[in-house]
């Protein structure tokens, strides 16, 4: 009896230990993991293979920025459903020999041939969000020279081949790309094109079975050998005007000629001693950092996450940037954008005094003077620097637009112009659209902390202030910063126009507490549950002390961080 005893404690205690050891991963409302430390640099993407290949390229001593390039060159093959050589680029760069951060706006613009009066004529209230109409240069290709020429190691023709051999050669479809690949060929398989690349043998390609795009592999290494000139002024320019005129599009050979990426200063708030950095309009990165202004003066580590009252502040802060976002925010060759205002601590004061934390705001006016698909990924090699790199067709797969042998979609960013004249983002030729995509960085004391970025259309800077957040005011780690459950409010006024009504919808990730709900509910909010639109997750984080980089990628997507 005494030995039965003493072996069921044992067990008990066997037991106790191993949930004392996991209590990290079992004892939260969510699930996360370890993160991945490394030395010599790191690579973090939505898709496993895709983070291979940049690791590959920075054992053979390419920087960040070839890693980067050869990643999300292999992306565009692997992850269609986000991304590609038919949409636009964003980037952060920290760049070590400089100590300073540079940012690349890589996005394309309107047909120059189409006017605000061309659709009011045609009895279009807004723009398609598919087929030609929707369709703006893709600055892809362009924003890769432009960061190679300014931070590249090794050659192009070397930092592409990796997609290209995959592209010939296949590679098995993940889960969640296999899924959206099936969902998006429902809607633009009716396109020219469409199917004979993205659905061979009548159908989708599902999880596991090997797919091949040998278009694409002779685009890119007409590109690896050709340069940017050889998609925006060769065969492959004149082969997407051709068919988008025959279309009814357009979009031309000139728009693409014309096509040039621009280098732009980078902005920031200080967010309780740590600088938060974001790209300028036309993107909406500047809306996470007026919420983080607004929420500063807020005791959210008191608070807790996942409190009713730091959701509630949170969502009204969302609220309130939102509203500027619709009015303001817009191409500012074409626009006059008060950034230095909008993101400033006075106006941050201002808004914040709009807040009742007692009832949900139906709307917020603006101060004075949604669906989309993306990647995300971020690297840092030996030498210190660092990568935010996003970039993506919108609507998942784009347009629809399939020009004949090249292997890619064209974006449909164009949808997001407003045709309401006098509007800040209204319709002009050779404009860029207002865009969803934005990457983020953070430094402290003038030094790299980390680079992140959230997906997901308007997900976005809500995910970049959720991230920053959890690390700052929650003290998370950068792995469970990303896994913690996210807060996403929808139905505030878009930038295409319209205006939000009644709140907007208030969705939360499930881990929240029952009572937290209810009393959200009790405070106005109408509360839903939706387990998709929380964004993709990835970051790097440059721990100064031991000199290691630590490395983070959500369950929600494929993907993976991996250093070495």
């Amino acid at each position: 009896m005494k030995n039965k005893f003493s072996l069921l404690l044992l067990l008990v205690l066997m037991f106790t230990s191993t949930i004392h050891t996991q209590d990290r991963i079992t004892g939260k409302s969510f699930a996360t993991r370890s993160e991945v430390i490394a030395q010599n640099g790191m690579v973090a993407t939505s898709q496993p293979l895709a983070t291979q290949v940049g690791l590959d390229i920075l054992k053979k001593g390419g920087s960040a920025i070839d890693a980067a390039i050869a990643a999300n060159a292999t992306l565009g093959l692997m992850e269609p459903t986000g991304n590609g050589i038919g949409g636009d680029i964003y980037a952060i760069i920290w760049d070590a020999k400089s100590q300073k951060l540079y940012a690349l706006n890589g996005s394309g613009r309107s047909p120059r041939s189409l006017t605000l009066q061309w659709f009011k004529d045609n009895g279009y209230d807004k723009i398609p969000a598919y087929g030609p109409l929707p369709v703006s240069v893709p600055g892809a290709v362009d924003g890769w020279f432009e960061m190679h020429g300014k931070f590249g190691k090794l050659p192009m023709k070397e930092i592409l081949q990796p997609a290209i051999d995959y592209a010939n050669n296949g590679f098995p479809v993940s889960e969640l790309i296999a899924y959206y690949m099936a969902k998006g060929a429902q809607n633009l398989a009716r396109f020219d094109g469409f199917s004979e690349v993205y659905m061979p043998g009548g159908k989708t390609p599902a999880k596991g079975e090997v797919f091949k795009n040998p278009y694409l592999a002779n685009t890119l290494t007409k590109i690896a050998e050709g340069g940017r000139d050889a998609f925006y002024e060769g065969d492959i320019a004149r082969t997407i005007a051709d068919y988008i005129k025959e279309q009814g599009g357009f979009l031309s050979y000139e728009d693409l000629a014309s096509h040039k990426s621009e280098w732009v200063d980078p902005v920031s708030t200080n967010y309780r001693g740590y600088d938060v950095w974001e790209i300028p309009p036309n993107g909406q990165g500047i809306a996470a950092l007026q919420m983080l202004n607004i929420l500063e003066a807020y005791d959210l580590q008191e608070m807790g996450f996942g409190s009713t009252d730091f959701i509630h502040v949170f969502t009204e802060a969302k609220k309130l940037a939102f509203e500027d976002r619709a009015k303001f925010y817009a191409d500012m060759d074409f626009a006059d954008v008060p950034v230095d205002w909008l993101i400033s601590k006075e106006y941050a004061a201002e808004r914040r005094q709009l807040i009742d934390m007692k009832k949900a705001a139906r709307n917020y006016p603006a101060g004075q003077l949604e669906t989309g698909e993306t990647i995300y990924l971020t690297t840092a090699d030996k030498d210190g620097n660092m990568v935010s790199f996003i970039q993506s067709n919108y609507r998942g797969m784009g347009s629809g637009m399939t020009p004949p042998g090249l292997g890619f979609i064209l974006q449909d960013r164009g949808e997001l112009f407003s045709l309401e004249a006098g509007h800040n983002n209204a319709y002009e030729p050779g404009k860029r659209p207002f865009h969803t995509i934005i990457p983020c960085f953070i430094t402290k004391d003038g030094k790299p902390w980390v680079s992140f970025g959230v997906m997901g259309g308007a997900m976005q800077p809500q995910g970049h202030a959720n991230v920053v957040i959890n690390l700052i005011d929650f003290g998370m780690n950068l792995q469970e910063a990303g896994d913690a459950p996210r807060i996403r409010h929808t139905g505030s006024s878009q930038p295409t126009g319209g205006t939000m009504r009644d709140g907007g919808t208030l969705n939360l990730e499930y881990g929240i507490d029952y009572e937290v709900i209810r009393e959200l509910v009790e405070r106005g909010h109408s509360v839903s549950f939706n387990v998709g639109g929380y964004g993709g997750y990835q970051a790097i984080m440059w721990d100064a002390v031991n000199k290691v980089f630590y490395g983070a990628s959500e369950s929600r997507k494929d993907g993976q961080a991996a250093g070495y």
